[in-house]
């Protein structure tokens, strides 16, 4: 009988620990395979959207320096000179075009003393406001850099009723301590939404795409994307009675920016589309008036709405391939119009349905003669389109187009302003009232009164 000596029972041990069983070596394949499944599960369309599109989102800062009021004890010793101070602000955006084109909010950058774009790697760069368009709440930067990450655009036409988004800016700045922007997710709530209410831009928004993904201050301007990596929206504003999100987000649909991009690269400014006519407002709680189409108030004359026979009362119920279901519906097509194009208006009169083609133009002051002030007002003088189009009251008087920052913080004087008066003189088109403003400087204190909402109001200064 043979017997194993100590040193050939451990051998035989190292042996069969060298040569794993066949049940064994299947559990430790199972097990990679597994892990293999696990790693690949982790990746999904949402997070590949993100990798394609979140090089291009960026950071918009803003410092905006504005005049304090004059102490009175300062007044008192002779300081009447008042004091300034910056207000800093954020908001995200997007880069549209490798030389350095980025999209965001108007709101974050409007009125805006200096403005700076911050890429996810920290790398700053001061930006210059290519343009503004306040009604669409859009506004086009560029920065001085080449072959920088771009996002795709996609399409907001074809939008599906809970399909997967995702919202990517910097929410709250750099208060998270990081430069990257960061990314919440959820679906499509809505299409077509008009809203008018609390929210991080004010103002009124019409045609907005609704999302229950999360955006909260600092996301304002950054893209809202679908599963594919595509912008399809602008982050623009939320509905809050909290001041913080409740899943009721909207942003512009991508369609509209990319006209409205477009635009402010072409001539720094929006061509606004307009046919000349005033829609009735519904009123509120009448839900009767948000479903029987845009009931035509006003025609303005030799406008092309009158060209083309549109009457007052004309109920509008479709325009091109939009069904146009109440006011806010029509001010949502005019968004999307380009000026220059015939559209197929269809309208309801007196029980019949009839189609009209209309050819789409410039707001009228748009292309009247402007009068330049001081290099900062620009006026145009006012018309009769004009008069119809903003509701003016004065039968004639010079209509603000455009004015700095600088003289609407000091003096309040806003864009579509009328000035009626200057000092004693009665203004009667905006060639006089250059003459009069550019007369008085260095001689004293002017008044100017101006038509605002139907109302004059007197703005009192001096030009020095």
């Amino acid at each position: 009988m043979s017997r194993l000596t100590p040193f050939c029972f451990a051998l035989l041990l190292a042996c069969e620990g060298a040569a794993p069983s066949h049940s064994a070596a299947q559990g430790v394949a199972a097990r990679r395979e597994s892990n293999v499944q696990i790693a690949q599960s982790r990746r999904s369309a949402i997070t590949e959207a993100v990798a394609r599109v979140s090089p291009a989102v960026v950071t918009v800062q803003t410092e905006t320096v504005f005049r304090t009021p004059v102490d009175p004890f300062a007044f008192f010793f002779g300081n009447n000179q008042g004091g300034t101070q910056t207000r800093s602000g954020i908001g995200s955006g997007f880069i549209t075009q490798s030389n350095g084109v980025v999209v965001t909010n108007a709101h974050v950058v409007s009125g805006a003393s200096n403005v700076s774009v911050a890429l996810r790697d920290g790398t700053t760069y001061p930006a210059k406001v290519v343009g503004i368009d306040e009604m669409n709440d859009l506004a086009v930067l560029r920065i001085d850099a080449r072959n920088l990450p771009t996002a795709p655009l996609g399409s907001s036409r074809d939008l599906l009723i809970g399909e997967w988004v995702v919202a990517i800016g910097n929410p709250y700045g750099f208060l998270l301590g990081n430069s990257e922007p960061s990314v919440t997710a959820g679906v499509i709530s809505a299409t077509g939404r008009n809203l008018v209410g609390q929210s991080e831009g004010q103002g009124v928004y019409v045609d907005m795409i609704q999302t229950d993904a999360s955006i909260n201050p600092g996301n304002s301007g950054g893209p809202l994307i679908n599963a594919a990596g595509e912008v399809i929206g602008v982050n623009s504003s939320i509905y809050t009675p909290t001041g913080g999100s409740i899943g009721l987000g909207f942003a512009i649909p991508i369609d509209r920016a990319k006209r409205v991009t477009d635009d402010l690269l072409a001539h720094g400014t929006v061509r606004r589309p307009w046919i000349g006519v005033k829609i009735e407002l519904p009123q509120q709680n009448n839900r009767d008036a948000l479903r029987g189409g845009a009931v035509i108030r006003t025609v303005t004359p030799g406008s092309p709405a009158a060209t083309a026979g549109l009457q007052v009362g004309d109920v509008i119920t479709q325009s091109r391939d939009r069904a146009v279901r109440n006011a806010y519906d029509w001010e949502a097509e005019l968004l999307e119009m380009r000026v220059g194009e015939q559209a197929e208006v269809h309208v309801r009169r007196g029980g019949r349905e009839r189609t009209v083609s209309v050819r789409v133009a410039d707001l009228p002051e748009v292309t009247a003669q402007k009068v330049s002030v001081l290099k900062e007002i620009e006026l145009v003088t006012l018309t009769a389109a004009i008069r119809a189009e903003r509701g003016v009251r004065s039968s004639q008087g010079a209509v603000v187009y455009r004015v700095s920052s600088r003289v609407t913080e000091e003096l309040g004087l806003q864009t579509g302003d009328v000035i009626v008066q200057v000092n004693r003189s009665a203004v009667t088109d905006a060639q006089q009232a250059g003459r009069l403003l550019e007369a008085m400087t260095g001689r004293g204190p002017i008044r100017m009164i101006v038509e605002r909402g139907g109302y004059l109001y007197p703005i009192d200064f001096q030009i020095r």
